[in-house]
This record gives C-alpha cells, structure tokens and sequence, in this order.
C-alpha cells in the first residue's frame, strides 16, 4: 500500500472539519494540530464562508498600494534609464526629482528597474569611499588635461581634451582634437576664456605641452598663460590623485560617451562631446556634490580675458633683459641660462634671497637662478608660480 503525503490544505481540511462540529472544543484542537485559538478560527471561518476555496493561502500583496509608482512615472524612470544605461537608482532619483514633485525613492526605482528586467551594475559603480578636497569658489583652480586618445573607425586618431572646475565640477572644455599641440589647447582655452572668464590658477601633469617633465614646468603654453595672470601647476609624478576630479571625469566620460558608440571622424565626436556635455552640466546628478548638477554650482568668473597681453610692470631696480636662442640671457658681462620656453621675452634680474645669487622673474613667477661670480645655475624658488600676489 503507497504512503500519502499529508500536505498542508489535507490539515487545514481536517482542522475545519472538527472545529465546525457543534460543541467541537477548539483549545484542545489547536494543541492537538500545534496552532493557535486564533488560527483555528480563522480556518474554521473561511471554510464555513468559502468552502474548500477559502482554505487556499491568499496573497499577501495589499488591494492598494497608494505609494506605488503610476505608469506615467515608471514610464520616466524606464525613459531615462535608456536615455542614461550608466546611471543607478541614486542618480536617476535626483534628475527626476528636478522635473518631478513625486520622483520615486531611489530604493524603489531600483525595482522598477529590476522588475522590467533592466540589468543593473554592468556599467560601473562599486568603488569604495575616498576623501574629496576641492576649492571654495568656482574658478579657483581649473584641472586639464588629455584623455589619452582613442582610433576612429575612419582614419586618425581622436584626442579628447578636457577641462573641468575644481569647486563645481563644471566641464568648461570637453573638446575633440586631432593632436595635442599647443596651439589646439591654447585655441580651446581662448574659447573657454571668452565664456567664462579666467581662472586664477590651472593646474595639469607634467608632460608635453604643459610641462616639460618633472622639474621643468616651463613651456610656451604656460608662458602664455603667466602672460594672462593665470598661475600654472603641475601634479606630483605617478601620483593621479592630484588631478582627480579630472581623472574621475575621464571615467565617465569612457564609460557614457567612448565606450557607447564608435565614431567615424572628429565631427562626430566633437558633435557626441557637445551633446554629452551639456548632459553632463545641466542634467546629471553628481554624488560629490550632494547630487546637484554641476551648472548649479558653476559661476563665470570676474576676471575678464583680454585678446592682447596687458604690459607687466617690473621694480625700478630690476635690470631687465631678452632672453635670447637657446634660453641665453646676457648680464653683468656674461652669459647665463633661462628656461627656453622665454625665448624673445623680457625677464627681470634682481637679487636673490641668498648671498651672490640673483634671481631671474618673469613678471611674478621666478624662473631661473645664478650665482653671478661662477655663472652656475641653482633651482629657481617654483613657489613663486602659486604666490596670492598674482592678479
């Protein structure tokens, strides 16, 4: 004879059954079948009311559900996953809410992500906490530099250049080279001079054409900007962080824009960028800055670009020079030597803060050293490239 598997409703059943039997006592029975008064009631109820139907468990999903996302509103979140597929609950939350009252918890985006089978987590996210530092103001310190460079499908190479604000994280340049020569960057910073106005100090790493390797921070792109009362400063070597509110950009940036689609030519890139960039300004949220856009934070500057380099006046002591071929400059009856990067311009020698040496300056920033009797050159004092005496 086969043995019977006694499942839960053949209890629930029988339970019914006894209670419902006039003059059943319902205390021994809910110690027999180890429940409570209550649930035997409840069973005994529903089998009187429903029958065999009402021994069937119920869902525990609530008739109404008030706080419920409607379907218009799903349909944004959905909408502008697809328009963002990087952005996550948190992110997606705060650029609805500035179109949307009611935006949904981010908790709850999150499902209905999940419930529409959207995959999370392939397109980053998962990086652990750090310590952020950024300036006070908008327009302190501008952070530059090269996305590496990347093969167009064509022919060539594409050299993204970025520029991004320190304080807001406002992209000021986002712009699609061919090269990485100082005439395409000091092109692309006019223009971002002209919109913006100018910073008081931009700081890059040390290679070409911001620097010219570690301790040699003097290039004609860096003389151009000491010109306009712009400090310049260069990250330590090998040490990323320094520039990285840049760096994370850069991140973003492969992660929304170069990794998502392939492009044929420059135009299409710098058509991408454009869009991308005021996507970026304007609609999406940032965490490092409590998950407002960065164009809420960002204010032009003050200080007016001017086309034409404005006259520099040096001390009345000061014997001024030309730095000629070779980085040569000619005083005292001989010859010293001067970063090249000043070649053609005027620079000032005046003492220095050590007994028989004398310091060479282009307008504030001291660029070279020299003892005068042996001619030997020392190392300039470089703090003179961030001193608050600067315009």
């Amino acid at each position: 004879m086969p043995f019977h598997e006694v499942t839960k409703l053949d209890q629930r059943r029988e339970l019914a059954r006894l209670a419902n039997i006039p003059g059943a006592n319902r205390s021994a029975l809910a110690r027999a079948f180890g429940v409570d008064r209550k649930t035997v009631a409840k069973w005994a109820e529903r089998a009187a009311a429903l029958g065999e139907a009402g021994l069937c468990e119920r869902s525990r999903r609530p008739r109404a559900s008030p706080a419920r996302a409607t379907p218009e509103l799903e349909g944004a979140v959905l909408a502008l996953r697809a328009a963002h597929p990087a952005w996550g609950g948190r992110k997606l939350h705060h650029a609805l809410a500035r179109t949307h009252a009611s935006a949904p918890a981010p908790s709850t985006i999150t499902e209905i992500l999940r419930r529409n089978g959207v995959e999370l987590g392939l397109l980053g996210g998962g990086q652990k906490p750090f310590i952020r530092f950024e300036r006070e103001a908008p327009n302190e310190l501008w952070q530059m530099d090269f996305k590496g460079h990347v093969a167009l499908a064509g022919q060539g190479r594409l050299h993204p250049l970025t520029v991004l604000d320190d304080h807001s994280r406002f992209c000021l340049v986002l712009a699609a080279c061919a090269d990485e020569r100082t005439d395409t960057v000091k092109t692309h910073l006019q223009r971002a001079f002209r919109a913006h106005g100018l910073p008081h100090a931009i700081i890059s790493d040390n290679g070409s054409p911001w620097g010219d390797g570690p301790g040699s921070p003097f290039t004609p792109l860096g003389v151009w900007l000491i010109e306009h009362g712009v400090r310049i400063a260069h990250s330590r070597p090998y040490h990323p962080q320094t520039m990285g509110k840049d760096e994370r950009f850069h991140r973003t940036l492969d992660l929304e824009v170069l990794k998502a689609q392939t492009f044929d030519a420059i135009g299409d890139a710098a058509r991408a960028f454009a869009r991308w960039r005021g996507v970026y300004n304007g609609e999406r949220p940032h965490q490092a800055i409590g998950y407002a856009v960065p164009a809420d934070r960002y204010r032009p500057s003050a200080r007016a670009y001017r086309e034409r380099v404005e006259p520099f006046c040096y001390q009345r002591e000061d014997l001024l020079v030309r730095v000629i071929e070779g980085g040569r400059i000619r005083a005292f009856g001989r010859q010293f030597r001067a970063p090249k990067a000043f070649r053609g311009k005027h620079v000032a020698i005046r003492p220095a803060d050590e007994d028989g040496l004398y310091a060479v300056f282009f307008r504030h920033v001291e660029i070279a050293r020299f003892d005068r009797a042996t001619g030997k050159r020392h190392p300039p004092n470089l703090s003179t490239l961030s001193q608050n005496a600067w315009p």
